[in-house]
């Protein structure tokens, strides 16, 4: 069955749900690596990609935005950056699988009672949260920026990017 739009889980309405010990069949969460990059090195820059809105942002997004900027740091900052994802999706998110087709309304009994399977996992986003950080430095900030401004056209919500210097 084909994955419905993201826009349908993008409010934050509702109870917090994430405790998979009670449910059964939670997909894997699809982030594959959460820290890339040089991570021995301390750098003196920390660039974070910050939500505008309150938002929920599924897992399958948060991991395309971090493809993304991982491409353009490798390409540009190669060894002399760390990228950290820095939310983990708990909320589990449901979907009421519905019969569609001819003769659908003799199978399904409709929205009666509907709870929904679980289908994938989202990160609740308030205002001002850090999804990403890119620590690199000030040879490469330019080659950060621009990887958090195309990892940002991957995510549901309005985003921006703060820099700050580390204190030494």
């Amino acid at each position: 069955m084909t994955r419905k739009p993201a826009r349908m889980y993008r409010k934050v309405e509702g109870q917090v749900y994430t405790r998979r010990e009670y449910m059964g069949g939670v997909p894997n969460c699809r982030i594959t690596q959460f820290d890339t990059g040089n991570l021995k090195e301390e750098f003196p820059l920390t660039l974070t990609l910050d939500t505008e809105e309150a938002a929920q942002v599924r897992d399958i997004a948060l991991e395309a935005a971090r493809v993304s900027a991982v491409r353009v740091l490798e390409k540009n900052a190669p060894n002399e950056f760390h990228l950290k994802v820095r939310r983990y999706p708990h909320q589990v998110l449901r979907e009421h699988k519905m019969a569609m087709g001819a003769g659908a309304d003799r199978i399904s009994d409709g929205m009666r009672r509907a709870f929904g399977k679980p289908v994938g996992h989202a990160v609740r986003a308030e205002i001002g949260t850090a999804l990403l950080t890119v620590y690199t430095t000030s040879a490469h900030l330019a080659d950060a920026r621009e990887a958090l401004r195309k990892a940002s056209h991957k995510l549901p919500v309005p985003t921006r990017v703060m820099v700050t210097e580390r204190a030494s």
